[in-house]
């Protein structure tokens, strides 16, 4: 998978550019807050559909304006397939090829798309909901389905809580049955994906990190929590919990268990990466994950990801550096930084340099 053709017009910064990339690497460099991130952001929401850290939409939008206009020209194993984005004030539409998708679900999976930031630090020193984003953004990519469970599970999951909220406890008691029964078909459905690519996962981040480190660390990525292995027995499993915990849920007015509760364990050398890593090994550890993400995303798909590096370099020791530039080959990789000469070490690449959001 690679995206040939890229246009921006009133997203961020951009007033109107186009963006040719080609395969392997390529280079985004200039100054800091001239518009680097925000194109390989737009590279982003164009594969997963997904802003990357922002609460509302129309934040993307340029400052003045009444709408984005994002569209990417891109080639696969199966064809060429463009992809288009339009945002407003009112909301945004999706399109594939020309058709506007009515479900965000339709929209996933023609593309796919790793990113790593400095801020991807994130992934292991913050809270839990931090590894659930990540699990869900990439496993959606790949299965429409877990979206659409994800989706689901989160509507009921809101009706359950609004009925938590109730006085009349003899109406919560008598209804959250139902919900439960609902949303123990959904859990499962997460649950099961989640442990399915978390037990691809674990091994090519080992890998990744030992590569990074020259073997010097040992990298363990679980998850949490004990489940069985078929999916009815995870939904039994999850309505029990959930039976069990009325009392409690109705006192702090809200789901107490559920895969949106879950959590990943992250270990360097045996010791928990929250609480004992120092920053170049969470970085280390947060990168070799993304590493394994595009590794799982070849695997499921036949064709690599694209791989944005936002900043990255900055962060690395001159080793890990050459390192990760190594492990871009075969890959299209959309890599930003403020001087390009300083990070391809030899490297051939198309470069574009970028000021107050154009194309120099």
């Amino acid at each position: 998978m690679v995206i040939k053709k890229l246009t921006l017009q009133n997203f961020r910064n951009y007033g109107k550019e186009t963006f040719f990339f080609r395969d392997g690497l390529n280079v985004l460099s200039g100054r800091n807050a001239q518009g680097k991130t925000n194109c390989a952001e737009a590279v982003f929401y164009l594969c997963t559909g997904s802003p990357l850290r922002i609460r509302h939409e129309k934040q993307l939008v340029r400052f003045g304006e009444e709408k984005a206009y994002l569209s990417a020209e891109t080639q696969t194993h199966a064809g060429t397939v463009k992809l288009e984005a339009e945002i407003s004030e009112n909301g945004r539409a999706l399109f594939v090829n020309g058709n506007k998708v009515a479900r965000f679900v339709d929209f996933l999976g023609h593309m796919t798309s790793v990113f790593f930031s400095p801020g991807e630090l994130r992934l292991v020193q913050d809270g839990p909901d931090e590894r659930r984003r990540f699990l869900n953004l990439s496993i959606s990519q790949t299965s429409p389905s877990y979206g659409a469970a994800l989706l689901r599970y989160q509507k009921i999951l809101d009706q359950r809580n609004n009925l938590l909220k109730s006085r009349d406890v003899d109406t919560v008691l008598a209804t959250l049955p139902v919900w439960d029964e609902q949303l123990g078909v959904y859990a499962a459905r997460i649950i099961r994906a989640r442990r399915s690519f978390l037990k691809e996962l674990s091994p090519l981040a080992a890998e990744a990190h030992a590569y990074l480190t020259d073997g010097g660390e040992e990298l363990s990525v679980a998850a949490e929590g004990n489940y069985p292995e078929e999916e009815d027995e995870i939904a039994k499993k999850l309505v029990r919990e959930l039976t069990n915990s009325y009392e409690r849920d109705i006192r702090l007015g809200y789901t107490s268990v559920g895969p949106h509760r879950d959590d990943l364990k992250i270990s360097i050398d045996g010791a928990d990466a929250r609480g004992y890593a120092s920053q170049g090994q969470t970085r280390t550890a947060a990168l070799s994950m993304k590493l394994a993400e595009a590794e799982i995303f070849k695997k499921l798909t036949g064709e690599s990801p694209v791989l944005i590096l936002d900043d990255v370099m900055s962060e690395l020791d001159l080793p890990r550096r050459k390192k990760l530039v190594e492990r871009t080959r075969g890959l299209q990789c959309i890599l930003t930084c403020t001087h390009a000469e300083r990070v391809l070490y030899g490297e051939e690449a198309n470069k574009i340099k970028i000021h107050g959001g154009k194309i120099l």
